[in-house]
């Protein structure tokens, strides 16, 4: 009769800790979403900026369309994006380009003066450096999750109750080109 109980207490303390490992990792899985949702509002508030941007440079630039066309491709193509690699990938690819729509500004000294260019450019400057934030809180928290799933005894069940890997908010082959100055041509 006592093996029965001591079996019973073995299970229940098993089921415990499987609950308990269970309720971690969720709550892991959550912080991920959540720090990609935040990733998603400071995305959002750039890509409401960019037409702005756009349009204040079209009336001191008008035969560079091709730099314009390419932010507006880009732009789209990152709204579309969907799931972390994606979207870091197309924004990757907005970045790259907002960077020599910037460099414009140094061919044209009325539009680097230009008030609403200057106030568009700081609050472009303010987003990045949020998205950047953004990021590496993202970063952490899939690492903490993709740690969580990873670690004993947690690794056992993790998958078998549908936690998989998550994928870093990571630049990819663009990075290369984005931490290169961008080139200004006269």
């Amino acid at each position: 009769m006592s093996s029965g109980w001591i079996l019973l207490g073995v299970i229940v303390v098993i089921a415990l800790f499987v609950f308990g490992a269970y309720n971690r990792l969720v709550a892991l899985a959550q912080r991920v979403s959540q720090a990609f949702a935040d990733i998603d509002v400071q995305l959002k508030q750039r890509h409401d900026l960019i037409p702005n941007l756009v349009e204040t440079v079209k009336g001191y630039a008008t035969h560079e369309r091709g730099t314009l066309e390419d932010v507006v491709k880009a732009r789209n193509a990152a709204m579309s994006a969907q799931g972390p690699a994606q979207v870091s990938a197309t924004e990757g690819q907005l970045s790259a380009a907002l960077g020599r729509l910037i460099a414009l500004s140094e061919a044209y000294p009325d539009l680097k003066a230009n008030a609403n260019f200057q106030q568009l450019q700081t609050e472009l400057s303010d987003i990045e450096n949020k998205i950047a934030a953004s990021r590496r809180f993202f970063n952490n928290a899939v690492q903490e999750y993709n740690t969580g799933i990873q670690q004993l005894p947690a690794a056992l069940f993790a998958g078998a109750l549908g936690f998989t890997k998550k994928d870093f908010f990571d630049l990819g082959e663009q990075r290369g080109q984005l931490e290169q100055a961008p080139s200004v041509k006269f």
